[in-house]
């Protein structure tokens, strides 16, 4: 399909009289990752489903005419939104699809009903990561590295990098099946991640004021406790301070790769936000079974 002037491609199915659901994968990944955790096939029992390849991953655009902010993609999210005939729905977003997701609800409330945001990056920080991985988004040296040695140093290093996003669970066996390695090392989507990684910390420290603006609509949070990519605390447990109402699930076990570990958690939490359940934050201990009075409110 087209909106905002470029080819967005979208997977869909489901039925239902639920909300219906978009899911934004995060960096380096594709839409495909969501069928691949089960997420998509839960979520598609009660509503509609879309999943839709970010701007310049998988099938989708991501021509140079603009810079691909989150807050670029939440724009010409919203216009397929209109054009799909696609009410409001809860936005699940996972890693950077989170700061998509939260661009949609800072810039286009009137588009969604709900957030369900998935191993999250939501304030500045200082990542090693960043530096490594931005070179190929600079102008002319970027696209040298990205048709020369790039695709090449991906593969080799995407196995080791699959498995921390993983960690300490184990790489399901059909995630390389459904999100091929060469396809995550195509020049157009070294060159989305390259740019996606360089403009998370600049949007997170301008995003991070408006925070409080985010009050009319319910907010679920699912990190995996051991997330060696991103900081649960200070991150995800931060922003549930952030936003009186929202829940906050804690998963002991799992890292970055969180919704491929409790994809039936992660449905759970779109049925709440859809149904409007908020001020439940569940404990660590709540997703063990038990309860922890010290997280629980």
């Amino acid at each position: 399909m087209r909106a905002g002037g470029i080819d967005l491609h979208y997977l869909e199915g489901g039925h239902g009289d639920g909300p219906p659901v978009v899911l934004l994968h995060g960096n380096g990944v594709i839409a495909e990752d969501w069928i691949a955790s089960g997420v998509f096939g839960l979520a598609s029992e009660r509503h509609r489903v879309l999943a839709f390849d970010r701007p310049g991953y998988g099938y989708s655009d991501r021509p140079r005419d603009r810079f691909w902010t989150a807050e670029a993609q939440a724009a010409v999210l919203a216009e397929a939104f209109m054009r799909l005939g696609v009410e409001r729905p809860v936005v699940v977003g996972h890693s950077w699809g989170t700061l998509v997701a939260m661009a949609l609800a800072l810039n286009h409330p009137e588009a969604i009903s709900g957030l369900v945001l998935v191993s999250g990056y939501y304030y500045p920080t200082v990542r090693a990561d960043i530096v490594l991985f931005s070179p190929p988004a600079v102008p002319v040296l970027g696209d040298v590295i990205r048709y020369t040695v790039g695709p090449l140093v991906g593969g080799l290093i995407a196995p080791k990098m699959i498995t921390k996003m993983f960690a300490p669970a184990p790489v399901p066996p059909g995630f390389t099946a459904a999100v091929p390695v060469p396809i995550m090392v195509r020049p157009s989507q070294i060159k989305a991640s390259a740019e996606d990684a360089a403009s998370m910390s600049p949007w997170a420290a301008i995003a991070e004021g408006r925070y409080d603006e985010i009050t009319q609509i319910p907010v679920a949070i699912v990190v995996g406790e051991d997330d060696g990519i991103v900081d649960v605390g200070r991150h995800s447990a931060r922003l549930q301070q952030a936003l009186p109402g929202s829940q906050l699930h804690v998963v002991p076990g799992h890292g970055h790769m969180v919704h491929h570990g409790v994809p039936d958690l992660v449905v759970r939490c779109i049925d709440d936000v859809a149904d409007g359940r908020q001020g439940v934050q569940r404990s660590v201990a709540a997703e063990r079974g038990g309860a922890d009075p010290a997280l629980a409110s």
